[in-house]
């Protein structure tokens, strides 16, 4: 039973019921959160991403209702989606783009997703009450909740992003019996805390990185560095590096606002904050962090390129971060999605994340599953 419910009491009912809501205030903070313990990017992070204004994009809140106590929840978005935003640049992506100086709907399709644009992974939620013997069926009804708001909202594409490896093998054959194809996603990076101080760290490293790293940090000596839970009057100037880093970067997919900075900092007050990196008076780079009591979330590393680099800010980031982590007794930095390389070479681990999608037309649906390699987002390789 699906039932739209921006305003609409959770029924009593003791049968599972699916609700749709188009904003996250009308469950509530309590409601939502009892399925996201331990997720730092819950309620208040995703009441920021609603209200910030962000590209084409519409929310949509999907929960599992029973007795009147939500039993299994999920974020959603839906939007038009270009299918070549995870494709490397190349000859394939510049003939699309010059396609569609023609044809604009060219490879874009409406797509519905559960999960969120601007969240590290896509998680499920349960609450604390629900055995583990009945996860599969409360996602297998939330999905075909899911699947007919696409149908309703016009969507021909629906999808599932960047189900982490462990959730992803849980659900695999719910997925498969759902005819929803795999194609790998980014990786997310993360380091536990289990040093006692940044030299214990250090001494960990191979004999290599030591050694650059020692080099590198001696920039500390010409870089300010400010942790701020507000940004105020300097919101435009980091703005600027968010879209001077952005610009730089293959994978575009949101842009973020001056509303989610604003946010993010406003709605999670205690859990997030800024470090900002000054030399003398110029601010050339920022850092956005999420946060609870365990883990430490790098979300945004914004940076003047060509006059940030010679400072190493990139690695003084880094540091700063195990600092904070350290001094306020976090026990795991996750560093997001990208340049893994270096983050390997520090000593990140890696956990695999899927993305799952689903074409309602059955023959485009096996052409996609075809060339889905094609769209595999592999910088982790």
């Amino acid at each position: 039973m699906l039932q739209f419910a921006h305003k609409r009491p959770f029924p009593g009912s003791a049968d599972p019921v699916t609700q749709v809501y188009d904003t996250i205030r009308a469950i509530g903070r309590e409601a939502w959160n009892a399925c996201f313990r331990g997720q730092v990017e819950d309620y208040d992070c995703l009441l920021a991403i609603e209200g910030a204004g962000i590209g084409d994009f519409e929310w949509r809140y999907l929960t599992i209702v029973e007795e009147g106590k939500i039993s299994a929840a999920m974020p959603a978005f839906l939007c038009p989606y270009p299918l070549d935003t995870t494709l490397e640049e190349g000859m394939p992506r510049r003939l699309i783009r010059r396609v569609r100086q023609h044809a604009s709907g060219f490879l874009v399709l409406r797509l519905a997703c559960l999960g969120s644009p601007c969240t590290e992974t896509g998680a499920i939620g349960f609450h604390a009450d629900v055995p583990e013997e009945r996860r599969e069926a409360l996602f297998g009804q939330l999905l075909t909740g899911f699947e007919t708001l696409a149908a309703e909202e016009g969507c021909t594409l629906t999808g599932i992003k960047d189900i982490p490896a462990p959730v992803a093998a849980e659900f695999r054959a719910l997925f498969s019996k759902r005819r929803y194809a795999a194609i790998g996603g980014l990786p997310s990076a993360w380091l536990d805390i289990d040093f006692e101080t940044i030299d214990h760290y250090m001494a960990r490293l191979s004999a290599g990185t030591r050694k650059d790293m020692r080099r590198k940090l001696k920039s500390f000596d010409a870089v300010r560095v400010e942790i701020r839970t507000e940004i105020g009057d300097l919101l435009p100037r980091v703005m600027a590096l968010y879209h001077d880093t952005r610009n730089r970067s293959e994978w575009q997919f949101e842009e973020l606002t001056p509303a989610y900075f604003e946010g993010i900092l406003t709605h999670m007050v205690g859990r997030s904050f800024c470090a900002l990196y000054f030399v003398g008076d110029e601010l050339l780079a920022a850092n956005l962090i999420v946060h609870d009591e365990q883990l430490a979330i790098d979300k945004f590393f914004c940076m003047d390129g060509e006059r940030g680099r010679p400072y190493n800010l990139y690695f003084l980031s880094w540091f700063t971060n195990l600092r904070y982590c350290l001094d306020h007794g976090l026990s795991r930095y996750q560093s997001g999605q990208a340049y893994y390389e270096n983050k390997v070479r520090l000593g990140s681990q890696l956990t695999a994340n899927t993305m799952f999608f689903r074409h309602r037309n059955r023959l485009l649906q096996a052409l996609l599953r075809l060339v889905s390699p094609l769209f595999s987002q592999d910088e982790a390789k």
